[in-house]
């Protein structure tokens, strides 16, 4: 018996969460998570513009994306300037003709209590978790409204389900998160535009090498997890590409936990 795929590609059709054609932008996609999706979504055919602080590490990841047969594109800003992301989104559709796909993945992660956190500190991590998937979202969603179409996804957290001890800022920022996405959804439904989250639990990247190498904090994440382990950046990817895909075009305001069971259960 023929499976839907095997149809697809025998009638020539759309293959499976092709992005063939689209054109993404994924901020914080020098390494870790964004580097993960970026990838993910150049295999999958798009477009892909990465984003980081590094022009250079920006250059040599695009150039790595076109050796391997992709399409890719550079911009470095700053995601929490209004003027430079405004700038940075009419630059990517005057270039490309057109903004598909926004990933909002850069921000900061930062341990204080609330007692200690200064109100500097604060507004730096709202500014960078939050006010700029604001900021970002809104440009890219004017773009979006006119050719009717688009996806927005923003990387929240498990850590947006519930609290984490000494980590009350970024807290914040991860719940909120959440609730623009859902206020996006309502709102730009009505253009053909899906706005949607993702929440992570604990995946291996560089940011959280220093856990991972505690071996008391290490093995504390893995009988946490129903699976005994840490995600794998893929894992993030792989379904930020499905969110990204026209077979999730009926997927809106979702929240998508890609965390291995941890926020599902008490252990």
């Amino acid at each position: 018996m023929a499976t839907a795929t095997s149809e697809r590609q025998e009638t020539g059709a759309h293959p499976l969460f092709s992005l063939k054609g689209k054109v993404a932008l994924v901020t914080g996609s020098s390494r870790g998570l964004g580097h993960a999706m970026a990838v993910a979504f150049a295999r999958q055919g798009a477009h892909v513009i990465v984003h980081g602080r590094d022009p250079d590490q920006l250059a040599a990841l695009a150039e790595r994306l076109e050796e391997s047969g992709a399409n890719a594109g550079t911009a470095s800003f700053d995601v929490t300037d209004m003027p430079a992301c405004e700038r940075a989104i009419d630059a990517i559709v005057s270039d490309h003709g057109r903004l598909d796909i926004l990933v909002n993945n850069a921000g900061l992660a930062s341990r204080s209590s609330i007692a200690e956190t200064a109100l500097a500190d604060w507004r730096t991590m709202l500014d960078a978790n939050l006010t700029s998937c604001f900021l970002l979202a809104q440009r890219a969603g004017a773009h979006m409204r006119e050719r009717e179409y688009g996806r927005i996804i923003n990387i929240s957290s498990a850590a947006g389900l519930f609290a984490a001890r000494d980590r009350a800022a970024y807290v914040t920022t991860k719940h909120a998160l959440m609730g623009l996405t859902k206020s996006l959804a309502l709102e730009f439904a009505p253009f053909g535009i899906t706005a949607n989250a993702i929440a992570p639990g604990f995946i291996a990247t560089d940011m959280t090498a220093a856990i991972r190498e505690n071996s008391q904090a290490d093995s504390w994440v893995k009988a946490r997890n129903p699976q005994g382990r840490w995600g794998e950046p893929d894992d993030v990817a792989f379904a930020a590409a499905y969110l990204a895909s026209e077979e999730a075009k009926f997927v809106n305001g979702a929240i998508l936990t890609v965390d291995g069971g941890m926020s599902a259960v008490v252990i």
